[in-house]
């Protein structure tokens, strides 16, 4: 296991689903994993401008109900864009939604409310599929 935190970007422009977010998900997802760092961003621009940066996040968690951008516009745009992206979280308020988080090619949809049992299991789960990738050439 990594001395090095695995970096989250968690994507809403509500502050209390950020928080929701930062505290369902602690310090640490699984034992078998290193702690996360967790980095908030209120706004679509923020999130582009932290990818642009080259940050290597292990995960990005998106709200499905972000205004004026919604999680599900941002998740596509960055599956388009940058090639060896993040795994995508996107949280969302109604399961006929799925299909939307399909388009956006999220790798896993988690509903709201956070669900401080689910959402830690979900990113474990995406955290040790992203730390087991081949780096990036």
């Amino acid at each position: 296991m990594s001395d090095t935190p695995a970096k989250v970007l968690v994507y809403s422009d509500d502050r209390t689903v950020r928080e929701q977010v930062r505290l369902a998900l602690g310090r640490r997802v699984a034992a078998d994993l290193p702690e996360i760092e967790v980095f908030e961003v209120a706004t679509q621009a923020a999130v582009l401008r932290t990818l642009d940066a080259g940050t290597d996040y292990a995960l990005l968690i998106l709200d499905g109900n972000a205004q004026p951008s919604g999680g599900f516009g941002v998740a596509h745009q960055i599956k388009e864009e940058y090639a060896d992206a993040a795994p995508v979280l996107l949280l969302v308020s109604r399961e006929a939604d799925a299909w939307l988080a399909s388009w956006s090619r999220a790798e896993a949809v988690v509903g709201f409310p956070v669900d401080p049992v689910t959402l830690p299991s979900q990113v474990a789960a995406l955290i040790r599929a992203r730390l087991a990738q081949p780096a990036a050439q």
